[in-house]
């Protein structure tokens, strides 16, 4: 193919070179063009697949078209999909998506944040090391437009995508009291994230909704550091005689999964002997013998919103707040249910 310039895509659609050029830039609502007209010139940028001379246009303009993105860790399933559709969002606007992990490392996320700042990004996309305002003014300190995603930190000030974690896990341990579960594990990491503590909170309120006494001894929560130990001396310590649970609730996938393989091991029956709920779905959860009842987070939409929020970021500066998306409960089998 012929290298294509912007007067064969202008002409191609039959407008101005003008207005593919605002497109291109970013400067449809700006310029006034139709996001109809907008959305074909993206179409035919990516059918005839050109490339704008990105230095010549970063002079010109003072942007780069670049999205930075700090994640807690790619590996995550939550992470990928979330990331897939940043990127899938990003190329609609004619921007690129450079992206680093955290690992939860507060030393590493700010030598990423300093990378990113220096490669002249024009926004970033983040989920936090933790809730810690320190983290949100060294964003704030860089002048940059940043949204942060998952982890919600206290101030009306920012610009956030989020679920309602606390009511997902409400309906996920509402869920084993319904199917006949009456004592009702928690298994989670040792933390201090918002996300995780919500649905902590969301599964206490539902057992005192339904006027079940809250057992400490059913709360497990693991240290990340020594994740498969910490899920097997959980279950252990769940499946004492005395102690023993009829249900589980899992608040993260990587965690279910690791504690459905050990179930197994030790030849434990679900639904039969115990019913499992995990928060988060896993690309893992067919290969289960009974199909697993779970929460399904937007991870498209969450990567989507964020997008066109920083997009919008970037044009008028003004924080967003905190966008609540919906999220779905999954009814399987793994409680019990008929």
């Amino acid at each position: 193919m012929n290298k294509v310039n912007l007067k064969d895509i202008a002409k191609h659609l039959g407008i101005s070179i003008a207005t593919v050029s605002y497109v291109l830039n970013g400067q449809e609502k700006e310029r006034r063009v139709s996001s109809a007209t907008a959305e074909k010139v993206r179409e035919a940028i990516h059918q005839f697949e050109y490339t704008a001379n990105q230095i010549a246009k970063s002079l010109k303009t003072k942007k780069t078209n670049t999205i930075g993105i700090i994640v807690a860790d790619i590996n995550y399933r939550f992470t990928t999909h979330v990331v897939r559709a940043i990127e899938k969002e990003c190329q609609l606007y004619g921007y690129t998506v450079i992206f680093g992990s955290s690992y939860e490392n507060p030393e590493t996320f700010l030598t990423i944040l300093n990378v990113l700042i220096n490669k002249q990004v024009d926004g970033l996309i983040v989920i936090p090391v933790d809730n810690d305002r320190g983290y949100i003014e060294q964003l704030k300190s860089r002048e940059i437009p940043f949204v942060i995603v998952d982890r919600v930190p206290e101030g009306s000030d920012l610009s956030i995508v989020s679920i309602d974690n606390k009511d997902l896990a409400y309906q996920c341990t509402q869920h084993l009291v319904k199917t006949g579960h009456q004592r009702v594990a928690f298994m989670s990491y040792q933390t201090g994230l918002s996300h995780l503590l919500d649905r902590k909170a969301g599964y206490v309120t539902a057992l005192q909704d339904a006027d079940i006494e809250i057992d400490q001894n059913l709360i497990i929560e693991i240290d990340e550091k020594n994740f498969v130990r910490g899920v097997q001396s959980g279950i252990d310590a769940l499946l004492e005689r005395g102690k023993s649970c009829d249900g589980i609730f899992f608040t993260t996938d990587t965690i279910a999964v690791e504690a459905i393989k050990y179930l197994n091991q030790k030849g434990i029956r679900v639904p039969d002997q115990v019913g499992i709920v995990s928060f988060d779905e896993s690309d893992a959860f067919p290969l289960f013998h009974v199909p697993v009842t779970h929460g399904r987070q937007p991870l498209r939409q969450i990567g989507e919103v964020a997008v066109k929020m920083l997009l919008e970021l970037i044009d008028e500066n003004t924080p967003k707040g905190n966008t609540i998306l919906k999220s779905t409960f999954i009814v399987g089998k793994s409680c019990g249910e008929k």
